[in-house]
C-alpha cells in the first residue's frame, strides 16, 4: 500500500448551544508515502480540524480517514494511544503546550526518546543534532521562558521529530519567526523526510510553505479548492469535486468582474465562466486597504531610557537589551522588528509592565513602570494599557462577544456606557459578526487572535501592545488587521506597538525601531 494518508469524502460537524458549524465539508485527500504536503489555506477555513484528525484528536462527523492502514474513526484505546506515540510527530500551533518550564531546552527535546528506553549518551547526541539543526545548540541548557517565541516554537519542533515518527504533522511551524529562522526550520523539516522516509503534512497561511513540498494544497470552506506540484511549475489546479462543484480563486473572479453570479459556457473546446450581462454592478470587489491621511504631531506617550535587561541560565548569563533609548508617540503604529531572540516579546513585556528592566527606565503617561509596587502596575496597567500576547488567553466556554464583554467588565467594572456598540464595531471591522455568537474553542488560530484584538481595544486603552498579530492569519486577513490598527491609532488617538516580522504590518507602519541579536 503506497498511501500514507486516505481521506475520504470527511465531514466535521460542531455542534453547540449556538448552533451547527461545519469545519470540514466533504474533503477527500491522500498523501503518498514519503511525500511532503503542504495545506494552505485562509484563517477559518478548516487546516487546523483536519490536521487534529488525523492525529486522532478528532474524530470525523462522516467520512473515511486511514493512515498508515490505520482506520482513525474506528480506533479506540490502546491502538489510539500506540499510533499517537510511535507513528505520529505533532507540532501544534499553541506550541508552548509542548514546553514544560522546569526542563532544560535538551531534556524538552528527549522526552520522547527516554519514553522509547534510548540510553542518555544517544538521546544527548540525537538531541544535539536537532538542536543544531534549527541554530539552538547552544541553547541547550535554557528553560523556555528564557527563549524569545521563535526559539520556543524551534525546540517544539525538535520535540515533535525526535523518535523519528513515520508522520509528521506540524501546524503553521514558522508562524512566529523571521524569514531567516522560517527558512531555516523548512529547510530542517525537508531534511528530515529526505533522511529518515518521513510524510509530512504542513497546514501554514505562509505561501513560502510551499517551496519544500511535493505538492502544495489550498482548502476553503473545508474543502481541497486548489492543488499544485513541482511538476506543474507551480501552477495550481482547480480540484473539481463530486458533482461538478468547483472553486475559482478569488482573486480571478475580481480580476474577471465577476461578483455573486456567472454565466458558465462551453465554447472553442473550453469551459468559460463570465459575468451575466448586463448586471455588472452586481460586482463586489474585494476589500483593499485605503490611503490613510499622515498622522499629525502628537505627544510621546511611552519613554525607554538606558533600558538593559538580562536573564541567567545557569552558571551564564545573557543581556537581551543594552541601554536601549526609544520613544514611542500617540496617534502611531509603531512596529518592532529583528530576528528571532533579538528581544521583541520581552520589550513588549517590559512596556507593559510584565516584567522589569536590569536597569533603566519604562515611562508611560509620565509614570515610572519600575518606580510602581507590583499592586500600583497591575492598577496602571488595567487603567492605561491593553496587551495582546502570543498567548491568546480566551474563555473557552464563552462566545467570542462574551470574551469581549467580560474584559469590559473586569477592567471597567461596568457594562460598555455605548451598550455594546463598540464591541460590534470592532467586530465588524475585523469581520467576525457572523462568528460572534461562536464558543471561543470552536474558532480558529486567526479567528481567535482577532476575537483577542477585539478584546484588546473594547477596553479603550492609551496603549496597545500586539505581539506578532498577523503570525496566524492569511495576507487578506492581516491586511484587515493592519487596516484596523491604523485607524485605532488615528481616530482614538491610540500608542499602538507591535512586535512583528510580518512584511504587511512593517508596510503600513509610521515608525519601525530595529533591534539586533
Amino acid at each position: 500500500m503506497n498511501a500514507a494518508i486516505e481521506m475520504r469524502d470527511v465531514f466535521r460537524v460542531y455542534t453547540t448551544g449556538e448552533g451547527d458549524a461545519a469545519a470540514l465539508q466533504g474533503i477527500t485527500l491522500s498523501v503518498r508515502r514519503g511525500e511532503i504536503v503542504t495545506v494552505l489555506g485562509p484563517s477559518g477555513s478548516g487546516k487546523t480540524t483536519l490536521l487534529r484528525i488525523l492525529a486522532g484528536l478528532e474524530r470525523p462527523s462522516a467520512g473515511e480517514v486511514r493512515v498508515f492502514g490505520s482506520d482513525l474513526r474506528t480506533a479506540r484505546g490502546r491502538e489510539l494511544a500506540r499510533y499517537r506515540t510511535t507513528t505520529l510527530g505533532y507540532l501544534d500551533q499553541h506550541y508552548t503546550r509542548a514546553l514544560e518550564s522546569a526542563l532544560t531546552v535538551g531534556e524538552l527535546v528527549e522526552l520522547r526518546l527516554r519514553a522509547r528506553g534510548l540510553r542518555g549518551e544517544e538521546r544527548r547526541t540525537r538531541a544535539d543534532e536537532l538542536l543544531e539543526a534549527v541554530g539552538l545548540l547552544e541553547r541547550r541548557e535554557a528553560r523556555p521562558p528564557d527563549l524569545s517565541g521563535g526559539e520556543q516554537q524551534r525546540v517544539a519542533l525538535c520535540a515533535a521529530v525526535a523518535h523519528e515518527p513515520n508522520l509528521l504533522l506540524a501546524d503553521e511551524p514558522t508562524g512566529e519567526l523571521d524569514t531567516a529562522n522560517a527558512k531555516a526550520v523548512y529547510a530542517a523539516l525537508r531534511g528530515l523526510v529526505a533522511s529518515c522516509g518521513c510524510t509530512a503534512v504542513v497546514v501554514s497561511h505562509d505561501p513560502a510553505a510551499a517551496t519544500i513540498a511535493d505538492r502544495s494544497l489550498r482548502i476553503r470552506d473545508g474543502r481541497v479548492s486548489e492543488e499544485a506540484t513541482q511538476a506543474l511549475d507551480g501552477n495550481e489546479l482547480v480540484v473539481i469535486g463530486r458533482g461538478g462543484w468547483l472553486r475559482v480563486p478569488e482573486e480571478l473572479l475580481a480580476r474577471a468582474g465577476i461578483g455573486s453570479r456567472a454565466v458558465a459556457r462551453f465554447e472553442g473546446g473550453r469551459v468559460a465562466t463570465v459575468p451575466p450581462e448586463p448586471r455588472a454592478t452586481d460586482v463586489s470587489p474585494p476589500r483593499r486597504p485605503q490611503a490613510r491621511s499622515a498622522p499629525t504631531a502628537t505627544a510621546t506617550v511611552v519613554e525607554v531610557e538606558g533600558l538593559c535587561k538580562t536573564y541567567a541560565d545557569g552558571s551564564t548569563t545573557r543581556s537581551v537589551f543594552d541601554h536601549l533609548d526609544a520613544s514611542f508617540e500617540a496617534g502611531r503604529l509603531h512596529v518592532v522588528t529583528g530576528p528571532s531572540g533579538s528581544g521583541k516579546t520581552t520589550l513588549l513585556h517590559l512596556l507593559g509592565g510584565l516584567t522589569l528592566p536590569t536597569a533603566g527606565d519604562v515611562c508611560i503617561l509620565g509614570s515610572s513602570l519600575p518606580r510602581l509596587s507590583r499592586s500600583e502596575r497591575a492598577r496602571f496597567r488595567g487603567e492605561h494599557i491593553a496587551i495582546v500576547t502570543q498567548q491568546i488567553g480566551l474563555v473557552p466556554f464563552l462566545s467570542a462577544r462574551e470574551n469581549v464583554e467580560f474584559a469590559q467588565a473586569v477592567r471597567g467594572g461596568r457594562p460598555s456606557p455605548d451598550g455594546g456598540g463598540s464591541v460590534t464595531r470592532y467586530f465588524s471591522l475585523l469581520g467576525l459578526i457572523e462568528r460572534s455568537g461562536q464558543r471561543a474553542s470552536r474558532l480558529s488560530a486567526g479567528e481567535q487572535v482577532r476575537v483577542a484584538l477585539a478584546r484588546a481595544l473594547a477596553v479603550e486603552p492609551s496603549v496597545l501592545l500586539v505581539d506578532e498579530p498577523t503570525s496566524r492569519l492569511d495576507q487578506a486577513n492581516a491586511r484587515v488587521v493592519v487596516e484596523m490598527l491604523i485607524e485605532i491609532a488615528r481616530e482614538r488617538n491610540v500608542t499602538v506597538i507591535c512586535a512583528t516580522h510580518d512584511p504587511v504590518v512593517i508596510e503600513h507602519a509610521d515608525m519601525e525601531l530595529k533591534l539586533a541579536l
